[in-house]
């Protein structure tokens, strides 16, 4: 669980941080904010790649599920629903920002893997980078919206838990390890698409991404039925 605790952490100090110095925040300071996540991001997601690579038992099942989840997403219109439904629900300033920040640091293959590595391996690496994210969201989003912006952890903590507790106490033996690489597999790759759009090479929908992660669920599911 400190990693979860780490996020929350990360939620408050980012806030105070970003409400007290928001005059001296400018746009230069907050991209070169952008270009150290996006840089750590893309080292996280290649290192996990390549780590589970070479443990994988079904080497062509990552391409299967970006090949099938993308498109799915995309027809799904995942992203496009999410603002669509933030700006319809949220009519003041502080409660779209709230609605967005917890979507950006709740929703992504890090905010997921990480609770699910975290309560079958131990591992909390997925979680501790998803706070280095949060806690520049967080500086952003208190520089313009101040300290409301801790409302954000309440929606981050119980996410983050119910996914923690499910994976620990209801389904531990569904995460089998061979599950949890095939998954790192697809969310190192979405790790690093991510990143590519913290660098501004390439903007990628990363809600559209998220089938991509449901893919081996639904290969191993299938596994233990038949």
């Amino acid at each position: 669980m400190i990693g979860i605790w780490a996020n929350v952490a990360a939620i408050i100090v980012g806030t105070v941080i970003g409400w007290v110095f928001k005059k001296v925040l400018t746009d230069k300071y907050v991209a070169t904010f952008w270009t150290a996540l996006g840089l750590a991001a893309l080292g996280v997601g290649a290192q996990t790649v390549v780590a589970n690579l070479p443990k994988s038992h079904y080497p062509v099942l990552f391409i299967i599920s970006l090949a099938i989840g993308l498109p799915v997403g995309t027809w799904l219109k995942l992203d496009d629903r999410a603002n669509a439904w933030i700006d319809r629900t949220f009519h003041t300033a502080l409660g779209e920002a709230v609605a967005t920040a917890s979507f950006l640091d709740c929703i992504g293959a890090l905010a997921i893997l990480g609770p699910v590595n975290a309560a079958t391996t131990g591992n909390q690496t997925f979680l501790y980078t998803n706070a280095m994210l949060t806690l520049v969201c967080s500086i952003v989003f208190g520089a313009g919206f101040g300290l409301g912006m801790i409302l954000e952890v309440p929606v981050l903590f119980i996410w983050f838990t119910a996914i923690y507790l499910v994976a620990k106490f209801l389904s531990a033996s569904f995460f089998s390890p061979a599950l949890i690489t095939e998954m790192s597999i697809v969310g190192g790759l979405l790790i690093v698409a991510a990143s590519f759009s913290l660098l501004k090479i390439r903007e990628f929908k990363s809600i559209d991404m998220l089938p991509a992660l449901l893919v081996p669920l639904l290969f191993f599911i299938g596994l233990a039925i038949f």
